[in-house]
C-alpha cells in the first residue's frame, strides 16, 4: 500500500483550502492519515495524487470525499445515562428561567442525536416549547439527518440505548417500518432547522441555551479544538450549557476558566463569563 507523507497530506489540505474552503490543516494527523488511506483503498486510487488530482477536477466527488473523511457513525441515546441527567436536570435547570429553550447540536452527523433530543423533549412535554438547530460540514449527510431513514439493524443498539434511558413509552412509538427500513416519526423534527456549517471556518450565527457538540473534536489537533471552543463559548447565553464527548475535555483549553463544571462523567459544562 502507498505510504503517505505528511507533505501529501500537507498538499491536499492546501488544495481543499484554497479550491473549496474547506480547512483541514489543524486535523489530527494519525486520524486524517487513516481516513485518507481508507478513500485511496475505496475508490482504488494508487497514490495520493491521483486523489488530488481528482478532488480538483470533481466537485461532486470531492463531497463524497467529505462524507467519508468526516465521521458519521452515531446512535440514538448514545451513553443513556447522559440522557438521563439531561431529562432529570440540565432542561429543567434552563426552564427554570426560561419558558423557551435554544439548542444546538453541532455536527449532528445522521441525525440520530437530533431525534433522540426530539423524542426526549416531546416526553416532557417540551418540544413545542424548543427551537432546535442541527448542522454538520457534510452536505449529504445533513439531507440523510433531514430524512430520518434508517437501517432496521441500527434499530438494536438504539432500542437497549432507549430502555436504559428509561424512556416513557417503547422506542416503536416513533417509528414506522417501509421497505425493511426504520422511518422516524416527521413529526418529531418539523421545529429543528437543518444548516451546513464548518465549525471551523463558520462564522458565531445565534445564541444557545444548550449546545451539544459530542465526538467532534476527537479529530482536531489542540490549536482547531481551542479554536472551535471559542466559537462554542461564543454562542453560549452566559449560565448555559456546553456538552461535549465522554473523551473530550474543556481542561486544558484558553476558554476553561469561563465555565464551571457541571457533570464530568457526562461532560456537560456551564458557562459563567463572558
Amino acid at each position: 500500500m502507498y505510504e503517505i507523507e505528511i507533505s501529501d497530506i500537507r498538499k491536499l489540505s492546501e488544495i481543499v483550502k484554497e479550491k473549496y474552503d474547506y480547512d483541514f490543516t489543524n486535523y489530527a494527523i494519525s486520524s486524517f492519515k487513516r481516513r485518507i488511506k481508507r478513500v485511496l483503498e475505496l475508490y482504488k486510487f494508487k497514490s495520493i495524487a491521483i486523489l488530488i488530482d481528482k478532488i480538483k477536477e470533481d466537485s461532486v466527488f470531492f463531497e463524497e470525499f467529505v462524507s467519508e473523511i468526516t465521521v458519521n457513525v452515531t446512535e440514538m441515546f448514545r451513553d443513556p445515562s447522559f440522557w438521563r441527567e439531561l431529562r432529570d436536570h440540565i432542561i429543567p435547570n434552563i426552564l427554570l428561567n426560561h419558558d423557551n429553550i435554544s439548542i444546538w447540536h453541532a455536527g449532528c452527523s445522521s441525525g440520530e442525536e437530533v431525534f433522540s433530543m426530539a423524542i426526549l423533549l416531546r416526553e416532557m412535554n417540551m418540544l413545542h416549547k424548543a427551537k432546535i438547530i442541527a448542522t454538520d460540514i457534510d452536505k449529504s449527510i445533513v439531507e440523510k439527518a433531514k430524512k430520518g431513514v434508517y437501517s432496521m439493524k441500527s434499530m438494536d443498539l438504539n432500542t437497549k440505548n432507549y430502555i436504559r434511558f428509561q424512556g416513557e413509552q417503547d422506542l416503536k412509538d416513533y417509528y414506522t417500518v417501509e421497505n425493511q427500513k426504520i422511518v422516524m416519526d416527521p413529526t418529531l423534527v418539523e421545529g429543528v432547522s437543518y444548516r451546513v456549517h464548518d465549525l471551523v471556518n463558520g462564522g458565531v450565527f445565534n445564541k444557545f441555551d444548550l449546545i451539544l457538540c459530542r465526538n467532534v473534536m476527537i479529530y482536531f489537533n489542540q490549536k482547531l479544538q481551542n479554536m472551535v471552543l471559542k466559537k462554542l463559548h461564543e454562542s453560549i447565553f452566559k449560565y448555559s450549557y456546553l456538552i461535549i464527548g465522554s473523551k473530550e475535555s474543556l481542561i486544558w483549553c484558553d476558554i476553561a476558566s469561563k465555565f464551571i463544571v457541571v457533570n464530568n462523567d457526562e461532560k456537560i459544562y456551564k458557562k459563567i463569563k463572558d
